[in-house]
């Protein structure tokens, strides 16, 4: 019991990671219908940001958050200002786009900083282990956890609760006429893809301690994010929240199992079997554009 009990927390722990990833995926897909390839290098990005703060001007990765953010959301919206708002409504374009974007970030990168792998601690305060039981969580792990609820709830809040959001479902449901009524479809498609773009930097820097940083870890986070936007139903947050955690736990009581391989195998044989029987997700959005 013990061993499915730890293996539950860091299925639950992987959980957070990937919801931190997708959503900005989700947030961007369900406001703007744009398949965005390059979100890994913004995990990428926020990873490295992370490590030059840390690194440079001795900042723990709590205290660079917020600056983090703020830098991978600039180079989100100044990419969508410069290439992915002349490519509306051409959805293969779109994607063909962002792919090369994100090779263009790696290869800046390497460029930059070189290909070697990077780390970065973790804040001290919560260094250690908190055991209850036979069950030991990783203080770190538990505080990725609930920072990701919270990530969840703001967004949430920011997309139902304000104006900013109130505008944004407008801009969804009818450009055209939210736009006859003064809304700036433009920027507000701008500012949400600054968002995501954000979102994914945040996730890039919390996950700086777990993961070794290099120009490609991206790669194979977002393919896993892709899996939870789709499971979820493209554009939910609601989705994207219960696929990561159906996901994170599949694939470490399978990995438990078996091996990770195998675990591997298994989760994807059963997402394709989910969306043979459910081909828009568990959550679809029922949204007009």
């Amino acid at each position: 019991m013990d061993v499915i009990l730890n293996q539950l927390f860091a299925g639950l722990s992987m959980a957070s990671i990937l919801l931190m990833i997708a959503l900005g995926l989700a947030i961007i897909y369900g406001a703007m219908g744009v398949i965005n390839l390059a979100h890994g290098e913004f995990v990428m990005l926020g990873a490295y940001a992370a490590w030059a703060m840390q690194s440079y001007a001795g900042f723990s990765i709590i205290a660079a958050l917020p600056f983090v953010f703020i830098a991978v959301a600039a180079v989100g919206w100044i990419i969508e200002k410069v290439i992915v708002q002349r490519l509306y409504h051409r959805p293969l374009d779109t994607i063909l786009a962002t792919w090369g974007i994100g090779i263009i970030l790696q290869q800046l990168v390497r460029l930059s900083v070189g290909a070697e792998s990077r780390f970065v601690k973790g804040p001290e305060i919560l260094s250690g282990n908190t055991q209850i039981g036979g069950l030991i969580m990783s203080n770190y792990r538990l505080f990725v956890i609930v920072f990701s609820l919270s990530v969840l709830a703001a967004s949430w809040a920011l997309m139902t609760k304000t104006e900013f959001g109130m505008k944004l479902r407008a801009v969804i449901q009818n450009r055209k006429i939210s736009e006859c009524y003064g809304i700036e479809a433009k920027n507000i498609y701008s500012f949400t893809f600054a968002y995501g773009a954000g979102l994914a930097g945040i996730a890039g820097a919390l996950i700086t301690p777990l993961f070794s940083t290099i120009p490609t870890m991206g790669t194979g986070l977002v393919v896993d994010a892709f899996l939870v936007v789709i499971v979820g139903g493209l554009g939910s947050l609601l989705g994207a929240a219960t696929a990561s955690v159906l996901i994170g736990e599949a694939t470490a009581l399978f990995s438990m199992l078996f091996n990770d391989t195998l675990g591997r195998i298994a989760v994807l044989a059963g997402i394709i079997v989910l969306i043979r029987f459910r081909p828009r997700g568990l959550f679809p959005s029922n949204t007009r554009r």
